[in-house]
């Protein structure tokens, strides 16, 4: 199953006909160009495992900085990171303990 459906099935399991009302995935761009991505954690029907911060650097474009604040999963990337990024998050968010 490819990173978008993962994602996408993971938001469906989430919707409780009330989460998503209030709660939900936000992905948009950068102008540095790289990815912003946050994912709201409040509320959730699941109890996820602590969140070690992610932050890698190979190049100017090639990077990612994830963390968990403020009960939401919120990543940044360079604009070929979009996929790591969601992987970090869903391999996070779908572990069990």
């Amino acid at each position: 199953m490819n990173t978008l459906s993962r994602l996408s099935r993971w938001f469906e399991e989430q919707c409780n006909g009330e989460w998503e009302h209030t709660y939900g995935v936000s992905i948009e761009t950068l102008d540095n160009p790289g990815w912003t991505v946050r994912i709201d954690l409040q509320e959730l029907d699941v109890k996820l495992p602590q969140f070690v911060p992610l932050k890698v650097e190979r190049s100017e474009v090639d990077w990612i900085n994830c963390k968990v604040e403020e009960e939401a999963f919120v990543a940044f990337g360079g604009s070929s990171n979009l996929d790591e990024i969601v992987t970090v998050f869903l391999d996070w968010a779908t572990a069990r303990s």
